[in-house]
């Protein structure tokens, strides 16, 4: 069971976890949420704990400003969608419309239509790029599938399987090619060895601009929420 540790003025929530396999003390703060945990020893007094906390207050509020407050997707809000900034706008149409730069939603859609409308998007995208990359290096996925991955952008399986964040489509197409030529690549490559990074190289020129773009913005993807599906 956690329990929660305050520290400083205004005070910084901290979850206190015990666990069996802790041989130290270790500090995380979610880049999603904000929300911070202290992994302890099994045996690890609290004081200790306490002390440890504010030995590091500085480094946890220097972290905690820089994550950006979560983005609730409904009428009035923007997105980003493909890269570009689009206005989510209540509007008097039959079905979701995406224009240069607007979204327009039927009456009584919102937050989950918007996600259900993004998933298709990435999907399709993330297809064709895949398609297009696969039979470039004469290679062949399985399936296709897509997930709300938080550690990992996208997969390839020793069998042929691809996986990908869905929230890909929020990035610049440039960005989500990217990450499909990366596992593509591994379809041939099953490690991150100089050969596959040349497959890379050869899919994607650019690739390492593309790669910084998501080290430098992934986050803002991230923080994103649709609401209750």
């Amino acid at each position: 069971m956690g329990r929660a540790l305050r520290i400083g003025n205004p005070p910084i929530e901290v979850d206190l976890r015990r666990s069996a396999q802790a041989r130290r003390l270790s500090l995380r703060v979610s880049r999603l949420d904000g929300k911070v945990t202290l992994t302890v020893p099994p045996r690890a007094p609290e004081r200790q704990a306490l002390d440890f906390l504010t030995e590091r207050e500085d480094w946890l509020r220097e972290h905690l400003r820089d994550i950006k407050p979560a983005i609730i997707v409904g009428p009035g809000t923007t997105l980003l969608i493909e890269g570009r900034q689009i206005a989510v706008l209540a509007d008097d149409v039959r079905r979701m419309t995406l224009t240069d730069d607007s979204l327009l939603l039927p009456p009584g859609a919102g937050g989950p239509a918007v996600m259900a409308f993004l998933k298709t998007r990435a999907r399709d995208r993330l297809a064709q790029a895949s398609d297009r990359y696969a039979a470039l290096i004469g290679r062949r996925y399985n399936k296709l599938t897509l997930r709300d991955t938080r550690s990992r952008w996208g997969s390839c399986t020793s069998t042929g399987g691809l996986m990908y964040s869905w929230r890909l489509i929020m990035a610049p197409p440039a960005v989500l090619n990217y990450v499909a030529a990366h596992e593509v690549a591994h379809l041939e490559q099953m490690n991150h060895s100089s050969a596959f990074w040349e497959i890379v190289a050869r899919l994607d020129p650019d690739y390492a601009r593309h790669r910084q773009w998501l080290r430098d913005n992934g986050d803002r993807l991230h923080a994103v929420r649709f609401g209750a599906s």
